[in-house]
């Protein structure tokens, strides 16, 4: 029987804490979510590996480098809440629900999220509200959001999600930009989002984020 708790240890140790994410609320979320439950079967021997896991079509489980590093650039604090928007199977909102008050987990693929509730309630994280949608409109209803999480590359960010987010909230997203996509987080001043570089990464853009085609004649 495979040893996943043996995993975990060594996704942080490995991958994580060599990073340079070190904050306390992070390490022990990723240490104490079990990420072999969040995709599918055939994949589980693959979920501590240090690469983005394919969950179908285009779609992928962040590796955990990448995911841990957003959630350091965004510093997600106790009483924020959540717009996690590509939650997928529901890894990401069961981390977050871990660290912030409440998480909007936004899926728009029905059968990537079938079985989230059940896991993410088995697990506890009675913190997570389960919204089905397109993900560039998020879920406004639920708004307005400290922090926003996009769990994949964008090559365009809607307006929509931005408006979203609070006045002094914190966005975090992978923005495809070549070979390798380049991870910012945006601050909310006034009403606009000022971006800052964080790292390089790599992910697929996720649906509803792709550049739109320019008109020609």
């Amino acid at each position: 029987m495979t040893d996943y708790a043996a995993r975990r240890t060594m996704m942080v140790d490995a991958q994580v804490r060599p990073s340079d994410v070190t904050k306390f609320p992070i390490i022990e979320a990723m240490l104490s979510t079990p990420r072999e439950l969040f995709v599918p079967q055939e994949r589980q021997e693959a979920a501590y590996l240090g690469e983005n896991v394919p969950l179908g079509g285009a779609r992928v489980l962040l590796e955990p480098r990448t995911f841990a590093k957003m959630l350091d650039a965004v510093d997600v604090q106790p009483e924020d809440l959540v717009l996690d928007l590509g939650a997928a199977q529901g890894y990401s909102a069961a981390v977050l629900a871990r660290m912030a008050a409440a998480v909007v987990a936004v899926e728009e693929d029905t059968e990537l999220s079938a079985d989230s509730q059940q896991v993410l309630s088995d697990l506890g994280a009675d913190n997570v509200i389960l919204h089905e949608g397109k993900l560039a409109e998020g879920a406004p209803e639920h708004g307005p959001y400290d922090v926003v999480i996009i769990e994949g590359a964008v090559e365009h960010l809607p307006e929509a999600i931005t408006d979203q987010l609070k006045e002094g909230g914190r966005i975090v997203a992978l923005f495809a930009e070549g070979h390798l996509g380049v991870v910012r987080v945006g601050y909310k001043i006034d009403g606009r989002v000022n971006w800052r570089f964080s790292f390089n990464a790599g992910a697929p853009v996720v649906p509803g984020f792709e550049r739109h085609a320019a008109f020609t004649l």
